[in-house]
C-alpha cells in the first residue's frame, strides 16, 4: 500500500517523535522545524509516555471542531498525518477559515516532511490527497503560501494546480482548486 494520509493515531508514536528530532536537527529549517521546537518545548520528555501522546493526538484532532477550546486566533483545524505503513512521514494542516494573518502569509493549508523522508514526491502527493478533504469542508479554492526562497514547495504548489497570485513580505501565494 502507497504513503496516505489518515488522521492522528498514537500507534505512531515512536516514529513521529523520531521525526520530531529530525525536524529539530535540520540545518535547513522550515516550518516543520518551528512547529517540532514548539512542540517538543510544550511537551519534551512527556511524549515518551503512552498515555501523554495519546492525549496530544486526542487534541489534535479535537481541533477540527468549532467548539474545541484553543488559543485565541486560532481557527479549527483538520490536522493529518502522511504515514508508510507505521512510519510518519510528514503531516499536513487544512485550517477552515481565514484570520487576517492566514490570509495574508499562512493560507489554508500548510505541511512539512521529515527530512530524511524528502525529495520523495511525499509533498507533492499529500497536497493532492488533501484537496477533497479541503472540499469536504467546503473549501473551494484553498490558499497555500510558501517561502519564496522555498524552490522544493513552490513546485509542490504549481505541481496541483496552484495559479500564481501574488508575493507579500517573503511569501508567494497560490490558489489550488480543490474540484467541485
Amino acid at each position: 500500500m502507497p504513503p496516505r494520509l489518515v488522521a492522528p493515531d498514537a500507534r505512531f508514536r515512536v516514529s513521529f517523535l523520531a521525526a520530531m528530532q529530525e525536524f529539530v536537527a535540520d540545518p535547513g529549517g522550515d516550518s516543520g522545524q518551528v512547529v517540532a521546537g514548539q512542540e517538543l518545548e510544550r511537551y519534551g520528555a512527556r511524549w515518551g509516555r503512552p498515555s501523554v501522546f495519546a492525549g496530544y493526538v486526542d487534541g489534535l484532532n479535537a481541533e477540527r471542531f468549532e467548539e474545541t477550546p484553543r488559543v485565541e486566533g486560532w481557527v479549527p483545524c483538520t490536522h493529518l498525518w502522511f504515514v508508510d505503513g507505521d512510519r510518519f512521514l510528514g503531516r499536513l494542516s487544512i485550517r477552515h477559515r481565514f484570520t487576517p494573518f492566514l490570509l495574508e502569509f499562512g493560507g489554508h493549508i500548510g505541511y512539512s516532511v521529515r527530512p530524511s523522508a524528502r525529495r520523495r514526491g511525499h509533498a507533492t502527493a499529500m497536497l493532492r490527497e488533501s484537496l477533497p478533504v479541503a472540499r469536504g469542508l467546503g473549501l473551494d479554492p484553498v490558499l497555500v503560501t510558501c517561502d519564496a526562497t522555498n524552490v522544493a514547495s513552490r513546485k509542490v504548489i504549481e505541481a496541483a494546480g496552484g495559479r500564481f497570485e501574488d508575493q507579500r513580505g517573503e511569501k508567494l501565494r497560490y490558489w489550488v482548486g480543490t474540484g467541485t
